[in-house]
């Protein structure tokens, strides 16, 4: 076994499923890349429309990269741990079970030159106010909808608070399902025709 150090020539082709295309392909030029939450993944682009491929769990690229520490906040009272987000900044709402689109979205909207915010689940901590600072500091939220965030009490609450201070909700509708009665007038749009609906949702946000 050589004691050679791995190198990227060394490393096998890597798939990840194309929400574009709707089907697995190998992703070129693919990166190793860590979530706001630490989680290994890989990210690169579609060889057959171009577009980015994002696929969660560790691979062999994630051996040549050291591991960044995961993004946390801190106390909403300490304000030297509070994100610091533009005044636009968008809040993407979705479950851990849509972390991939979700994580597509935000990529593209970030493109689009949308400052972007990903939900974090920060369990049972009780901030000052009583909400993520985020929530607080977000302008407009897109709401990842799907069955398992209809089910998701995090989720739940944060669109919840957009809807009680009346900041506007885009929902990117991932499954065949209805959204909340309360916020059943948002604006909608069907992510399997992901660019179309990707337009779509920047030029609503612009318009908001």
């Amino acid at each position: 076994m050589s004691d050679d150090p791995l190198t990227y020539e060394d490393i096998d082709p890597i798939e990840g499923y194309c929400m574009s295309c709707r089907e697995s392909v190998e992703i070129e030029d693919a990166q190793a890349v860590w979530t706001r939450k630490g989680q290994p993944a890989s990210r690169g682009t579609c060889p057959i429309c171009g577009g980015t491929v994002f696929r969660m769990g560790k691979t062999e690229l994630h051996n040549l990269d050291n591991r960044p520490d995961p993004v946390s906040i801190g106390d909403e009272g300490d304000k030297r741990s509070r994100p610091k987000l533009t005044r636009d900044t968008v809040y993407i709402n979705y479950t851990n079970g849509d972390e991939e689109v979700a994580q597509r979205l935000g990529d593209d909207l970030e493109k689009s030159g949308l400052a972007i915010w990903l939900h974090e689940d920060e369990g049972n901590v009780n901030w000052s106010s009583g909400v993520h600072p985020a929530l607080t500091e977000c302008k407009h939220m897109v709401y990842v909808l799907s069955q398992s965030a209809l089910d998701d009490n995090s989720v739940k609450d944060a669109w919840a608070y957009f809807r009680k201070n009346r900041k506007p909700i885009v929902i990117a509708q991932v499954e065949s399902v209805d959204p909340p009665d309360s916020i059943r007038r948002s604006a909608r749009f069907d992510m399997s025709e992901y660019k179309s609906a990707l337009r779509q949702i920047v030029r609503t946000i612009g318009d908001m």
